[in-house]
């Protein structure tokens, strides 16, 4: 049966702590959404307009792996004013400690040392100090430790340096909420 949007029901609402609404739709839903839905299911996953736009126009996707190649390929393009605004949008590591809703997210980094998160948070200004711009890392599977290690060694990097291991970093999150947003190949039944 081909997906309209009489029998397919997309949620619709803003981000809530780090939940995307649009989970596990499928491709061809996707493909298929009204362009204000699918714009909105795509800023969820990336907090930037001009890409869930742009990507929103690209569609129809076959597979997966072009959509993300596309995404990619957009943010890589964007204007640092365009990186500034996306960043703008993440919460400081550790800020949602041990949030089951963002628990794949930097702010949801914890530890039970009240001294490593306290480091945490004095890294994390000293990083905003130093570049001018808020910390961001693809966290999934790091500890505190791991994350706190990260943020001191890149604090050594130059400007350009950082920008670019940033771009980088947003690019490994983008595919991971991508990824979540559209579930496996060819959906959940529930959508």
């Amino acid at each position: 049966m081909p997906v309209t949007r009489r029998n397919v029901t997309v949620q619709s609402g803003s981000h809530h702590g780090g939940v995307l609404l649009h989970q596990g739709i499928g491709l061809e839903a996707f493909n298929a959404m009204p362009t204000r839905r699918a714009v909105h299911a795509v800023f969820e996953c990336c907090y930037s307009v001009p890409l869930a736009a742009d990507l929103v126009r690209a569609r129809p996707f076959d597979i997966h792996e072009q959509l993300f190649r596309y995404a990619d390929a957009q943010l890589f393009s964007l204007g640092e004013e365009s990186i500034d605004s996306i960043l703008q949008a993440y919460p400081d590591v550790g800020r949602r400690p041990g949030s089951e809703k963002s628990h794949a997210e930097q702010c949801a980094i914890i530890d039970e040392r009240p001294e490593i998160m306290a480091e945490l948070s004095a890294a994390s200004k000293s990083y905003l100090e130093h570049f001018g711009f808020g910390f961001v890392m693809y966290i999934n599977g790091y500890g505190a430790d791991d994350v706190l290690a990260a943020l001191h060694d890149r604090l050594h990097n130059e400007y350009e340096t950082e920008r670019k291991v940033v771009r980088n970093e947003l690019a490994r999150i983008n595919r991971t909420r991508l990824e979540r947003m559209l579930g496996p190949e060819g959906g959940y039944d529930n959508w």
